[in-house]
């Protein structure tokens, strides 16, 4: 009788820790694909501020058709790459629309009275809440995947990554050229 009811302790016991480390990796694992949504949403609301900046721009610098296309072409890429799960994807596009909006930019530099427009300062000012929020969603993913594969390599947890079908995830790379800091357009 007492050997019966040790057994059934143990079994209630194994499967108590198995419930909890199952739920435990699925939890982490649905945090980090939140927080990589996170990132999609903020790469499309800056790509939805890119448009309003180019139309803004293109009243005063015309001819600036080749830094325009490449903003569409960016535009695309950053739409494509927020319905792919590939993390690699989103940060080249990422790089693609950062370098598309820092020409624009560059393109306002050589006309001083947009640089005064207020609809002008406006998106400016909206473009930079949207990097301050693009980089905390950014920091976000990576502290999210940071503790999942802590739990996929550490015991006793990754006796459950199989079954919980919970693997490593890929931390978000800075795209090229923003590991020293963003970049300085002087108006």
């Amino acid at each position: 009788m007492v050997v019966t009811l040790v057994v059934i302790v143990v079994v209630v016991l194994l499967i108590g820790v198995f419930v909890v480390g199952f739920n435990k990796l699925r939890s982490a694992d649905v945090g980090t694909q939140e927080a990589l949504g996170g990132i999609d949403v903020q790469l499309t609301r800056r790509a939805d501020l890119v448009p309003n900046l180019v139309t803004t721009v293109k009243g005063y610098a015309a001819h600036e058709k080749s830094v325009f296309e490449r903003v569409t072409e960016a535009r695309a890429s950053v739409s494509k790459a927020t319905a792919s799960p590939s993390v690699e994807a989103k940060s080249s596009a990422d790089a693609q629309l950062d370098k598309a909006v820092f020409d624009v930019l560059a393109v306002a530099e050589n006309y001083p009275d947009l640089k005064a427009s207020a609809n002008f300062l406006d998106l400016q000012r909206q473009l930079g809440e949207t990097e301050n929020q693009l980089a905390f969603a950014r920091q976000y993913y990576n502290d999210a995947v940071a503790t999942l594969n802590t739990l996929v390599r550490t015991l006793p947890w990754l006796l459950f990554a199989g079954v919980a079908r919970v693997g490593e995830r890929t931390f978000y790379q800075a795209p090229a050229g923003q590991s020293q800091g963003p970049p300085t357009v002087a108006f």
